[in-house]
């Protein structure tokens, strides 16, 4: 919950989703940035996933979120983001038009590794007209691809900014999600903002 100061002065909240596919780093992300202890939704993966969940390219990954990750962080003293990590595989899609609601933008969290898994994420924000980046995470030990070659092989339009950043990394993760806001502004006027307050589920 944020407090108000002792000046009256209470702080703008504003919902950002963060999608992209399955093992890419949602959780990730959120726990780096969040100012509070995240909430997160993750159960073990077991054998009646076999088949279902595509592991290439994450075959480490043991867990996996079955409804949401939130967390929370404070740009500065006028604006708190919720952030709400959506569930990456095909079957629990159908939790993302209730996460969407009141959203200001998304963060489309992408590995080049498997860059195709963030098609659906693009398509869906791009359906609802949801102002989105799409964030490259770079990992150790892999290969870095340009924004603009991340852009190419999405066919994102024009004005989608494209950006490399570190999940891992709380300032990498501050920085993307001030350029979603800043995109957001540039592009439309954002929509009555209410005061900061703890989100009901």
């Amino acid at each position: 919950m944020v407090s108000d100061r002792s000046d009256g002065h209470i702080p703008l909240a504003v919902k950002i989703l963060i999608a992209g596919g399955f093992g890419v780093g949602k959780t990730t992300l959120v726990s780096a940035v969040s100012e509070i202890r995240p909430l997160q939704t993750e159960e073990v993966l077991t054998n009646a996933g076999v088949g279902i969940d595509d592991v290439n390219g994450v075959e480490g990954k043991t867990t996996t979120t079955v409804a949401m990750d939130f967390g929370r962080i404070s740009i500065n003293d006028d604006i708190v983001l919720y952030l709400f990590g959506t569930p990456g595989q095909d079957r629990f899609w159908f939790l993302w038009d209730e996460l969407a609601l009141g959203a200001l933008g998304a963060v489309v969290l992408a590995d080049t590794r498997r860059l195709t898994d963030c098609f659906p994420s693009v398509d869906y924000f791009e359906r609802r007209s949801t102002p989105f980046l799409v964030a490259v995470n770079c990992f150790d030990g892999v290969q870095k691809h340009s924004a603009d070659a991340v852009r190419r092989a999405l066919d994102l339009d024009p004005d989608v900014p494209v950006v490399l950043c570190d999940a891992r990394d709380r300032r990498s993760i501050k920085d993307v999600l001030i350029a979603l806001v800043e995109h957001v502004m540039t592009i439309k006027q954002p929509p009555a903002l209410e005061p900061a307050r703890r989100p009901g589920f």
